[in-house]
């Protein structure tokens, strides 16, 4: 009985502490397989274009993705993270995803022309929330260089870092790391706060186009 109470203590230490190492935002475990729209506890509700949500938990070699489709749409959805994101202790922002098709001619660089098949956003809001918040939008782009620190030219407060660009990989999954502490200090030249917010998108509206893509898992972890 002794040693049966040990092992699960010692289970339970070992899990404490992988908890204190990652803090999973999505796994997408939780949601139904098939369901359309925006996910359970995340929330649509943006306040610009024509949103769609053409949005669909699927299954993906054994694990729950979400299959993001746009036709001539813009659809983000955002996860409220407050509280829980410890960026001294977990400032590495890791997703997988998969793009299979890009809004034509998009380029993140130019308004008019301002579409990404894949998005993710890590949002510090700051009164008032409209014009003042910092986001950092990590995307696929279609014509703008990887590595590319490119500021919205719709937007003050957006800036993207461009972390895969182009066609050469479309069909393949891969798991992204970001030091988002690194980037933020990087654009905004002082240290974050703790974010608030963590958002997808896809969209084609500007380009006329459509795009298609996946996202896995969204976590952040320790260096």
């Amino acid at each position: 009985m002794a040693r049966f109470v040990a092992l699960v203590l010692l289970l339970a230490s070992a899990v404490a502490a992988w908890a204190a190492d990652v803090v999973v935002v999505e796994d997408w475990k939780s949601q139904q397989i098939g369901v359309t729209g925006v996910p359970n506890s995340w929330q649509g509700g943006q306040t610009w274009g024509l949103p769609q949500y053409n949005m669909t938990v699927v299954e993906n070699d054994g694990h729950r993705v979400l299959h993001l489709k746009s036709k001539i749409d813009s659809s983000t959805i955002s996860k409220d993270i407050k509280g829980k994101v410890d960026l001294k202790q977990t400032p590495i922002l890791e997703w997988s995803w998969r793009v299979v098709e890009l809004p034509k001619g998009g380029d993140c660089r130019k308004k008019n022309t301002d579409d990404e098949a894949a998005q993710i956003y890590v949002t510090w809001p700051r009164f008032p929330q409209a014009v003042r918040s910092r986001i950092i939008g990590y995307i696929w782009d279609t014509t703008a260089p990887t590595g590319s620190f490119v500021p919205s030219q719709k937007t003050g407060m957006v800036h993207y870092v461009v972390v895969r660009s182009g066609t050469t990989e479309l069909g393949k999954w891969f798991t992204e790391r970001r030091n988002v502490v690194e980037d933020y200090v990087k654009i905004y030249g002082e240290q974050p706060d703790n974010p608030g917010v963590v958002s997808v998108a896809i969209d084609s509206d500007d380009t006329l186009s459509s795009a298609q893509s996946f996202f896995g898992a969204i976590l952040f972890r320790k260096p």
